[in-house]
């Protein structure tokens, strides 16, 4: 008997849940444990005692072809840097996708608390990405929304892999097909996806990526206006410089990979193979490897609460609304 990646089944039968990790707006993410009945099931493939399961409440989605597009995406996806889903049970009135634990938060809250960071340690964070969306681009799948939410760390070691996480906004693009969705997150979204024409490749992923770079270099973002319309003018024009004097010491290889990945024609951009093979890349830093990026570290710190906290923020509003539409949705029917 072949083995099964999709089961119509009771999730609880086959996984003892543990502690909740995290919660969205249709979604809960648990911790569960592997039990015997489940290892023991010839049509299952085998996993790690532990994984993160992601419990989605069907009511709650507004259209179950987005979930349906993220699961193909992911099933397709075997790579030791990006985030496994394993199997799905599917109920009635919930979809559980049972995913690769990962236990060591957002890669920026680790450099955070890192020791000692250097132009190495940013050098390898950019490989290890740029491998993981070669991997990606080589299997036409586009993520569109790399920020640091989305890169996360396998556990709390020193030395933890990143994980790429969340292909909610991911697409599957062939020579014929065309994207044309203004998606991502502002400050990371790449130039063609903001003029709304249409983009056709993974050049968003490497504009993203760019922009995670310099962050990782200098600890603030190249485009930082508050107002969205001042932003997206920045961004529409690459209008970022690397002022005093925070870039002072950055290397002149990492000034030059930024370059080269913050360019306004998406063809004219390096490619996630063509990084990787940058002599900042390539050399882990170089000569300047060991250059102590303590500055960065200090900025990237205040700029990481600002960040989340803008985050719990949205977060409250979003709630609010929807409490708010849910008791004037319960108001009408009782009229």
């Amino acid at each position: 008997m072949g083995i099964s990646f999709f089961k119509k089944a009771e999730v609880k039968s086959k996984f003892e849940m543990g502690e909740v990790l995290g919660q969205g707006n249709f979604a809960v993410v648990k911790v569960a444990k592997t039990t015997d009945k489940r290892k023991k099931d010839k049509d299952s493939p085998p996993i790690p005692d532990r994984v993160a399961i992601k419990i989605i409440d069907k009511s709650k989605v507004e259209d179950m072809n987005d979930i349906d597009r993220e699961v193909e995406i992911m099933h397709k996806l075997e790579h030791k840097n990006i985030i496994r889903l394993y199997e799905i049970y599917d109920e009635p009135k919930k979809m559980n996708l049972v995913m690769e634990l990962v236990t060591g938060g957002e890669l920026f809250d680790k450099i955070v608390s890192k020791g000692n960071y250097t132009e190495k340690d940013a050098a390898i964070t950019m490989k290890t990405l740029c491998d993981a969306l070669a991997y990606l681009h080589s299997q036409n799948i586009v993520h569109r929304d790399l920020k640091p939410e989305n890169i996360l760390l396998a556990s709390d070691r020193d030395d933890a892999e990143i994980k790429v996480a969340d292909f909610g906004l991911a697409r599957i693009v062939t020579e014929k097909d065309l994207m044309k969705t203004a998606c991502g997150t502002p400050g990371y979204v790449a130039p063609e996806v903001l003029k709304n024409k249409g983009y056709d490749s993974g050049a968003v992923d490497l504009w993203s990526a760019g922009v995670i770079l310099y962050i990782l270099l200098c600890g603030f973002p190249p485009f930082y206006e508050e107002e969205l319309p001042a932003l997206f003018d920045q961004i529409l024009h690459a209008r970022y410089d690397f002022p005093s004097p925070w870039w002072d010491s950055v290397s002149d290889g990492a000034k030059d990979l930024v370059q080269k990945l913050l360019v306004l024609e998406p063809k004219k951009r390096l490619t996630a193979e063509q990084v990787l093979s940058h002599p900042w890349i390539a050399s882990e830093g170089g000569a300047m490897a060991m250059n102590d990026l303590k500055s960065a570290q200090k900025t990237l710190k205040k700029y990481n609460a600002s960040r989340k906290l803008k985050k719990a923020a949205n977060a409250i509003i979003a709630k609010k609304k929807m409490t708010d539409l849910t008791a004037a949705m319960a108001a009408s029917t009782t009229k």
